[in-house]
């Protein structure tokens, strides 16, 4: 969703302010109780100027959603371009580290994320959804093809179907970070920086090797 050219032509500084204000305003509350009135308040600004720049407020969360989901992808086309010549194991421990980084780097973008996942009266949820797995399955095909080519894969892999596992597997351990009750007894939660390499070695290990001998 693209603003009107007259947020566009703002100073940096005030978008960026209008920006902020907004993404705490969701992420802590929800779209549903989100309050424009909070948001102008916090940036000094008048009502009309929210409607006027997004037309109204659901053009005002979906701008500040892709906004956010941008800048994940910024992260992870970095970790893709960082680690091209490294095996797939390091590959996948790179990306969830990156995605840990992420969560505490950018804390109101991943609380935003858990409450649309929460959150069923969001505009057009479904597809901001869909449009957030997509591309998180686009970027793990892109490593697992990367390893086949390197003969990294055993023969038979269902490229797609481990995709799927692998990004399951990930959101999870990104949801238990901030959820205990996601964590599941796998001790992410709470856990230290060692403690948390550790948990994204086994579990990488653990999505490569499988189960079975």
């Amino acid at each position: 969703m693209e603003p009107n050219q007259t947020f566009l032509n703002l100073p940096d500084e005030k978008k960026r302010r209008i920006e902020n204000a907004a993404a705490d305003e969701f992420s802590d509350n929800g779209y549903r109780s989100a309050s424009i009135n909070a948001i102008v308040s916090r940036v000094g600004i008048a009502k009309g100027s929210i409607f006027q720049y997004f037309g109204d407020k659901k053009g005002l969360f979906l701008f500040i959603f892709g906004q956010s989901v941008e800048k994940v992808k910024d992260y992870l086309k970095e970790v893709r371009d960082a680690t091209a010549d490294a095996p797939l194991g390091v590959r996948l421990e790179e990306t969830l580290k990156a995605g840990v980084g992420f969560t505490r780097k950018h804390p109101v973008i991943y609380r935003l994320y858990v409450r649309t996942l929460a959150e069923k009266e969001i505009p057009f949820r479904s597809e901001i959804l869909t449009s957030i797995r997509r591309y998180s399955l686009e970027y793990l095909r892109s490593l697992l093809e990367t390893a086949r080519e390197k003969g990294e894969l055993r023969d038979g892999v269902n490229v797609e179907a481990a995709c799927f596992i692998i990004d399951a597997a990930m959101d999870r351990f990104l949801q238990a970070l901030t959820l205990p009750h996601m964590d599941g007894g796998l001790g992410i939660h709470n856990a230290d920086d060692e403690e948390l390499e550790q948990r994204i070695k086994i579990l990488c290990d653990s999505l490569l090797t499988g189960v079975t001998p």
